[in-house]
C-alpha cells in the first residue's frame, strides 16, 4: 500500500474522500502505526493453573465482589498538573480517601493508556473508563502504555470494589509497578496492593513486556502491514522449502533436506507461491535458518565403538561457523544421516537468512517464522532463552528490510508476544499468528491465547496484525472457524500432517483458506501451472529486469 499525494498547489481535489483521514478505496481504517522514539509497555492480567489469580485480596468479604482496575503512568519524582490523584486526599500520606473528589482530565495527553479485553466487544484497545475495568475471573485484560521514558515512570495501577447499593465504586488500594520490576523486559511481577492506611490487603500478579523501537527507522514510503489482494487466495506454500524431510510418516518425506537453500529454490522452482521456514539466532547473533531448537552431533563411545550416541546442543550456544562446520543428525536417525549430498553448498544445513533472501527467487514469497521458546502448561519451557527479546527481533528484522527487496514476506510466530512487538517494531511486513488450538496431536502451551482459534482471532484483531495461521486438526475438527476469522477481516492460512493430502488442500481452499502449508510440494501441488502467483503477477504487468517477459521468467527459474 502506497500513501496517496496530493500536487502541490492543488486544492480542489476530485476525489472528496482523499481528503478525508483514513478513507482509501471506499473504506475507512485508521492505525496507531509503528513505533519511532516511542516505545510500548503492556501488563496483561490472565488466570493460568501456574501462576497466581492476577488480583488477590486476601479478605473473604471481598471474594464475591467485583473489582476494578486502573493502570496510570506515573513520572518519578514529579507531580504532573494532570495526575488524578494530585491533591487528593489519601493519596499518599492520608489514610482517608474520598472518591468523590477524584479529578480525571477527559483530554488524551502523553503518555497513552488504553486497556482492551478479550471477547468480542471489548478486543480493540480503547481508553479506560472512569473507575477501570472490572477484572472478572477468567478474563484476559491488556493495559497499553505508549510513553518516551518508560524507566522514569512507574505505573500506579488503583483498585475499586463495586457495591450494588452505591453509585459510585469504593476506592481499595494500589500497587505500584516500579522500572525495576520491568529489569527484564519480559517476564511476570507480583506485587503487594496496600490500602490506603498502608496495610497490604492483597497481591497483584501481572505479565509484562516492554517494546522499544528499532534502531533502524521505517517509513511511509510503503506499508504491507494490513495489505492483502483479493486474488492471493490459496496460495501453496512449501513447508520448510520442500518440505520437513525427518517426517514420522516416511511418504511424507521431502527429498532434500529441509531448511537448505536447495530445498527452498526447488520449492520455487516448481511453483510454491511461498515458502516457509525457521529463523533463530546464533551465539554471535546472525540470523540463521534451522527448526529445531538444538542441533544433533554423534559421540563414539569409549569401550563400544561400534555404537553411538546423538548429543543435543543449543543453537543459541554455537556460533555460526561451528554450525555450518558440524556433522549434524536428526534427532530420529540414530547417528546415520538420510543425506549425503552435505558437500555441496546449497545442501549446506544452516544457511543464513540473507543468504536465503540473495539466493531464492524474490518471485516466490517467504513465510518468516520466528522461533522463540514457549512456556508449556505443565510450566516447563522449550528452552531457557539468553538474548534479550527486543535485540533478538530488530536483528532479524533489519536483515530484511536491507536485503527483502521486492519480495513478499509474512512474519510469524507462535508467541503472541513475539507477533505483536514485530508488528510495533515495523510498517514494511505483515505478521501472522501461528496457533496449534485444540489438538490431540501436541502438547498445550501455557499462554491462554493460543488454546482455541476463538483466542486467537481475538488476540490478533486486538494486536491489529494480518491474520492466523491455523493447525489444520482443530480447522477439520469445526471448519466454520474460518468463517469467525474472516468475520474479523482476518488472513488465513494453515499448517499441519493434514495439509498433505491434495483432496484436503482442495477443500481447505474451497472453505476459504488464503493459504496452504504443506510436505513434499512437488507431489501435493494441486496447481495446473505450476508457478507462483507472484511470478504471475510480474509478469502480466510486464514488470522485469531484462525488458522481456521471457527473459524475466528465465532468469526467475534459474
Amino acid at each position: 500500500m502506497l500513501p496517496r499525494r496530493i500536487p502541490e498547489g492543488e486544492s480542489n481535489v476530485s476525489d472528496p474522500s482523499i481528503e478525508k483521514y483514513g478513507s482509501y478505496g471506499g473504506s475507512e481504517r485508521v492505525e496507531s502505526g509503528w513505533l519511532t522514539r516511542d516505545s510500548v509497555v503492556q501488563f496483561r492480567l490472565c488466570t493460568s493453573p501456574l501462576y497466581n489469580d492476577p488480583v488477590m485480596l486476601f479478605k473473604r468479604k471481598y471474594q464475591d465482589k467485583k473489582v476494578r482496575i486502573k493502570v496510570t503512568p506515573k513520572e518519578l519524582h514529579n507531580n504532573s498538573p494532570g495526575d488524578p490523584h494530585n491533591g487528593v486526599p489519601g493519596s499518599e500520606e492520608s489514610s482517608d480517601f474520598d472518591i468523590s473528589n477524584l479529578q480525571i482530565d477527559s483530554k488524551p495527553i502523553w503518555p497513552i493508556t488504553e486497556v482492551a479485553v478479550m471477547n468480542e466487544e471489548e478486543c480493540l484497545f480503547h481508553p479506560q473508563p472512569q473507575f477501570g475495568v472490572v477484572c472478572n475471573t477468567g478474563e484476559y485484560i491488556v493495559f497499553q502504555c505508549r510513553m518516551l521514558n518508560i524507566e522514569t515512570n512507574a505505573f500506579l495501577c488503583d483498585f475499586y470494589i463495586e457495591d450494588g447499593n452505591e453509585e459510585l465504586p469504593n476506592y481499595l488500594g494500589c500497587s505500584y509497578i516500579l522500572p525495576s520490576n520491568l529489569k527484564e523486559n519480559f517476564g511476570v511481577a507480583t506485587l503487594p496492593i496496600t490500602s490506603p492506611k498502608h496495610t497490604a490487603i492483597g497481591q497483584l500478579t501481572v505479565h509484562y513486556m516492554v517494546v522499544y523501537p528499532m534502531p533502524t527507522r521505517c517509513d511511509m514510503s510503503v506499508s504491507y502491514a494490513r495489505h492483502w489482494k483479493d486474488t492471493w487466495k490459496g496460495l501453496e506454500v512449501g513447508h520448510r522449502g520442500a518440505g520437513n524431510s525427518y517426517h514420522s510418516e516416511p511418504k511424507s518425506c521431502a527429498n532434500i533436506r529441509e531448511n537448505t537453500i536447495a530445498s527452498l529454490k526447488y520449492a520455487a522452482e516448481i511453483g510454491a507461491d511461498m515458502v516457509e521456514f525457521d529463523v533463530q539466532l546464533s551465539k554471535d547473533l546472525v540470523p540463521v535458518i534451522y527448526h529445531d531448537f538444538h542441533a544433533c552431533i554423534a559421540l563414539k563411545r569409549k569401550k563400544e565403538q561400534d555404537k553411538t550416541d546423538l548429543l543435543e546442543i543449543p543453537i543459541k550456544d554455537l556460533t555460526i561457523s561451528q554450525l555450518q562446520a558440524l556433522k549434524v543428525y536428526h534427532k530420529t536417525e540414530k547417528g546415520l544421516s538420510r543425506f549425503s549430498d552435505e558437500d555441496f553448498e546449497d545442501h549446506q544445513p544452516f544457511p543464513t537468512l540473507q543468504k536465503a533472501l540473495e539466493s531464492v527467487p524474490y518471485t516466490c514469497g517467504f513465510n518468516v517464522e520466528v522461533k522463540w521458546t514457549m512456556q508449556m502448561r505443565d510450566g516447563t519451557y522449550e528452552l531457557q532463552h539468553p538474548f534479550e527479546l527486543n535485540r533478538f527481533l530488530d536483528l532479524i528484522i533489519e536483515t530484511i528490510l536491507e536485503h527483502s527487496g521486492k519480495r513478499k514476506i509474512i512474519f510469524s510466530c507462535f508467541h503472541p508476544d513475539i507477533c505483536t512487538m514485530l508488528r510495533l517494531k515495523q510498517n514494511r511486513y505483515p505478521v501472522m499468528f501461528l496457533t496449534q488450538g485444540v489438538s490431540e496431536l501436541w502438547p498445550p502451551y501455557e499462554d491462554q491465547r493460543t488454546t482455541t482459534i476463538r483466542h486467537a482471532v481475538l488476540y490478533s484483531t486486538n494486536a491489529d496484525i494480518l491474520g492466523i495461521n491455523v493447525h489444520t486438526e482443530d480447522l477439520m475438527r469445526d471448519p466454520q472457524q474460518v468463517q469467525m476469522a474472516l468475520e474479523h477481516a482476518l488472513i488465513v492460512f494453515c499448517w499441519g500432517d493434514h495439509n498433505n493430502n491434495q483432496e484436503n488442500i482442495k477443500f481447505l481452499k474451497s472453505i476459504g483458506l488464503h493459504g496452504i502449508i504443506y510436505d513434499k510440494i512437488d507431489v501435493y501441488n494441486t496447481k495446473v501451472k505450476k508457478e507462483s502467483v507472484f511470478l504471475c503477477e510480474e509478469r502480466e504487468a510486464g514488470i522485469n529486469s531484462n525488458g522481456t517477459t521471457s527473459d524475466m521468467q528465465e532468469t526467475n527459474h534459474s
